[in-house]
């Protein structure tokens, strides 16, 4: 698994309008994430990741780039290198929150895929607005506190679905050349390719990247 090293295919300069549309916006399941990674990576494009604020605000992000971490045999995943207590998160069942710290700088937020015992992982490489996994998580303060958090459950991060189904692109992962062939060349990043289309629903009364509502 990578760290912060090189710039995704999102520039600074990106920017994703949303049409504002109440439609139905549904949290998602467990039975969405206990499925092979090579599926929930590329079905993360669009979905919606929501943090809740200490004060209550919410905070909406389209996700919009996404790296695949396949188990074992995966040479550039980190569970490639046996059940450690860094990767213990990786063995539960999909749905949780795997993070890593590289560099002394950055956080990798991480989605757990597949069933109990096949360890997999979805790396949240890009959202909009932010450009590269590192800069997500330190502009949106997630930090080792977030390990093992239950996306399904959690009252302070989960992942929302507004039906919107983007055209995702491929490409190699980003800062793995360290695994080696096949690996290293293995089209396991998905992303949307900029520029992008006008998106369906995140919240009423809002437009552009940062969706915000005070909760009641």
């Amino acid at each position: 698994m990578p760290g912060e090293r090189k710039r995704s295919e999102y520039g600074s300069s990106l920017k994703i309008k949303f049409r504002i549309e109440m439609t139905s916006v549904k949290r998602v399941k467990r039975s969405f994430f206990i499925r092979d990674v090579l599926n929930v990576a590329p079905e993360l494009i669009g979905k919606i990741l929501v943090l809740k604020l200490k004060n209550g605000e919410i905070q909406r992000f389209m996700i919009t780039e996404t790296e695949a971490y396949r188990g074992t045999e995966d040479e550039a995943c980190h569970a490639n290198r046996g059940r450690t207590a860094r990767t213990d998160v990786m063995y539960r069942a999909g749905g949780r929150i795997y993070v890593y710290f590289v560099y002394g700088m950055y956080w990798m937020l991480n989605f757990v895929a597949g069933e109990e015992n096949d360890p997999q992982a979805a790396l949240i490489r890009g959202i909009e607005g932010f450009d590269g996994p590192g800069k997500l998580t330190k502009a949106l303060k997630i930090d080792g506190s977030y390990y093992g958090e239950d996306l399904v459950t959690s009252n302070r991060i989960w992942v929302e679905d507004n039906g919107f189904k983007p055209s995702v692109e491929r490409g190699p992962r980003i800062g793995i050349s360290y695994a080696g062939d096949p690996w290293k060349s293995r089209l396991w990043r998905y992303y949307i390719k900029p520029p992008t289309p006008h998106f369906a629903l995140l919240s009423a009364g809002s437009e552009g990247g940062l969706i915000s509502a005070k909760l009641k």
